[in-house]
């Protein structure tokens, strides 16, 4: 199988965990775990070991994180290259919502590793962009 590890600060890769259930169901291959304020990177990883225990040697793993650099990426990283997975993980840190339902699009579709990160990072990057107001005194009363 392969999983999308999803991991964060605060409560963004839980939040956004919950958005993708609320659009695309409730799936086993979507996981996600983050740094809780307060929370120590030894406390972070014993419980990220318990997320990640379903994954085999023989799945891969999407990990997106918040943050290049950050903590809960590189916590993540290390813990997957302790239980062996690093050779079939892939990491992209910026994680976000449009990212991450491309992402899971493209796994869906069997897409291979290239065309997938190219996928994700692609919508990513057209899914922030301003939203042009046409405001006039007529429209005012529509909102």
């Amino acid at each position: 199988m392969r999983y999308l590890l999803l991991v964060s600060h605060g409560t963004m890769a839980p939040g956004l965990h919950s958005v993708i259930r609320m659009l695309l169901g409730d799936r086993e291959d979507v996981l996600s775990y983050s740094m809780e304020d307060g929370v120590s990177a030894d406390a972070f990883v014993a419980g990220l070991e318990n997320v990640i225990a379903p994954i085999t040697p023989e799945d891969s793993v999407l990990v997106l994180g918040d943050i290049i650099g950050g903590s809960p990426l590189t916590n993540t990283l290390n813990t997957l290259t302790q239980k062996g997975l690093l050779a079939r993980t892939i990491a992209i840190g910026g994680m976000s919502l449009p990212m991450a339902i491309s992402a899971l699009m493209a796994i869906d579709d069997g897409m291979d590793d290239a065309s997938l990160v190219a996928s994700a990072i692609s919508e990513a990057r057209e899914g922030a962009r301003q939203v042009e107001l046409a405001l006039g005194d007529e429209d005012e009363e529509d909102l």
